[in-house]
């Protein structure tokens, strides 16, 4: 009886002791738990732009949220914590950190991957080297084994002389100190870079000197370069020696920080880096140089080429012009049929006007020199440049020819055909030369009792004429490659627009577009007429090659003051009356 009754007052105690602890958890989460509200907990979000908001400088209590979530109290005005727009520059630095960093790591990565495997080659060179050293006699293997030791040993000395090279190139070009130059024009200039743009002196096709880093190369060499910097910068091996821990900078540096940099190729050393960054303070700053040396000359590939068999079909768009085209069959017959022997001349007239003249000129050019392989094709159609080098090409029938397309104000040389024969491959290469654009000779010599013959002219100096690296007309490739890539753009009527067409679909290819300056090819010198009937854009782009056809600048500098220099003379001459002309 006793021990039932206590049962039952334990049960009536303990059930007493769980209503209590439920009642008092209760009452704990209903005095600590947040007033309920709509708006999302403010712990877990970044503050509201308000006029009241006391973290946006309102005029609430100067209490606020921290970045790190902490609170604090402040001015309302000037000691409140950033707001949106702060803490979005402050989430970029730190993204910006966070990919620098892991940028670092991959390269670390990289260079463990390269480090490893040279281990491993070295590792299989001394397996290899033990296994041919397994023979029975003792002699052999020791004789064997040094051999494998040596081999390793070779690889290492290879390595050691590589790096020293390396060394030397740095030691060898001008970075921390100067040398003795002949004179102004043996200076090597730097270009300038920032962020977005390059500063150069040779400004090339663009014809700007500050520009886009257009060229994939260039973007990614100046983004390693940049990418390199602030890893440097970034991590403790970048101190300067002597400068201790305790005085490392606390600065992480970022691409913002980055001013200005200057670099410059010397062509048998490398290439020359100076980065300038931002510092901690307005009158500080951060500077870097990099070196990026060249190595020692690999051999890639030695082959012998056979020009022999390789024929050239060169073919001409013409409409009218029979005066021209007189003087192009002159150095084609020189050239072609009685130096080379191996062309075939294809010319696409257009209309009917002067085509008995054109008729007349080929006949007279194969009595004369006993040339047959030539073809003359009519187009009863207004003149199209495209059209007419698609139609020649096309109605080639005796195989993958090698094709030039030529115009009839074109000069080249024989060395020019076994250019083009060399610098092309079908399914490999193309050919797109810069040829060498004449100025008006009667600039250039005065007067026209002044001009030379034509030969004589052709003189490639600065005064003389300019690379015309705007222009793709002239072009040597293979016909399967021209048919494959899908011809001209037909539907381009009259003067330009149509060699950028084929251009740029070359280069939309896997195709190697080779481009180099021509030495034996010229555009000789010829009035251009920009016709009203054009479309805006080709009417600019025929109104910018004529100007530029006419003289260098310093010659048209002259023409543009030749009323002031002629005063002078005349003033002079007054002044100086009994002054002889010497």
């Amino acid at each position: 009886m006793l021990r039932r009754g206590l049962l039952a007052w334990v049960s009536r105690v303990g059930g007493g002791l769980v209503l209590l602890c439920c009642s008092l958890s209760l009452l704990y989460v209903m005095t600590c738990s947040p007033p309920h509200s709509d708006d999302p907990p403010r712990s877990h979000a970044l503050p509201h732009a308000s006029p009241n908001h006391p973290s946006m400088g309102g005029t609430g209590p100067g209490i606020g949220v921290g970045a790190g979530g902490t609170g604090g109290a402040g001015p309302a005005q000037n000691g409140g914590p950033p707001g949106v727009q702060s803490y979005q520059v402050l989430l970029q630095e730190r993204e910006e950190q966070h990919r620098l960093h892991i940028s670092s790591l991959k390269k670390q990565i990289a260079q463990l991957k390269e480090a490893l495997q040279e281990r491993s080659q070295q590792l299989k060179g001394v397996q290899e080297s033990l296994k041919r050293a397994a023979v029975p006699a003792e002699g052999h293997e020791a004789g064997s084994q040094g051999g494998g030791l040596g081999e390793v040993q070779g690889a290492k000395s290879q390595q050691t002389d590589l790096q020293e090279f390396l060394r030397s190139q740095l030691s060898k070009a001008k970075v921390t100190a100067g040398s003795k130059l002949s004179s102004e024009y043996a200076v090597i200039p730097f270009e300038s870079f920032t962020l977005q743009r390059v500063y150069q002196l040779e400004m090339g096709l663009t014809r700007h000197p500050e520009e886009k880093p257009v060229r994939r190369d260039k973007r990614e060499e100046l983004g390693e370069v940049l990418e390199t910097a602030l890893h440097s910068l970034n991590t403790p091996s970048s101190l300067q020696e002597g400068i201790g821990a305790s005085e490392k900078t606390s600065k992480v540096y970022t691409p913002s920080d980055f001013i200005e940099g200057i670099t410059r190729t010397e062509k048998d050393k490398g290439t020359l880096y100076e980065l300038t960054f931002r510092g901690e303070s307005t009158n500080e700053f951060s500077r870097l140089i990099l070196f990026r040396p060249f190595g020692p000359l690999m051999k890639v590939k030695n082959e012998r080429v056979d020009t022999a068999n390789i024929p050239i079909n060169i073919i001409v768009p013409l409409s009218r012009r029979t005066d021209k085209f007189k003087q192009f069959m002159q150095n084609f017959r020189e050239v072609c049929v009685r130096q080379d022997r191996r062309v075939h001349l294809t010319v696409v007239y257009f209309g009917k006007e002067q085509m008995s003249e054109v008729h007349s000129i080929l006949e007279n050019t194969s009595r004369e020199v006993n040339f047959k392989n030539y073809t003359l094709l009519q187009l009863d159609e207004e003149f199209s440049r495209g059209r007419g080098l698609d139609v020649g090409a096309r109605a080639w029938k005796g195989g993958n020819v090698l094709l030039f397309f030529c115009d009839v104000d074109i000069y080249f040389t024989a060395d020019f055909l076994n250019t083009c024969r060399l610098n092309t491959q079908p399914g490999k290469k193309v050919f797109y030369p810069v040829l060498f654009s004449q100025y008006n000779p009667n600039l250039i010599y005065g007067s026209p009792e002044h001009i030379p013959p034509v030969e004589q002219q052709l003189v490639i100096k600065k005064d003389t004429g300019f690379w015309r690296d705007f222009g793709f007309g002239m072009t040597c490739q293979y016909r399967s490659d021209f048919i494959n890539i899908g011809g001209f753009d037909i539907d381009i009527k009259g003067w330009g627009g149509e060699d950028v067409h084929l251009y740029r679909k070359y280069l939309h290819s896997n195709l190697l577009v080779v481009r180099a300056p021509s030495r034996g090819l010229f555009h000789l010198w010829h009035e251009k007429q920009c016709v009203d009937e054009l479309p805006p854009d080709q009417y600019r782009m025929c109104m910018q090659s004529k100007a530029m056809n006419e003289a260098s600048h310093g010659q048209l500098g002259m023409l543009f003051f030749r009323h002031e220099i002629e005063a002078h003379l005349r003033k002079q001459k007054q002044q100086n009356p009994n002054h002889k002309k010497t």
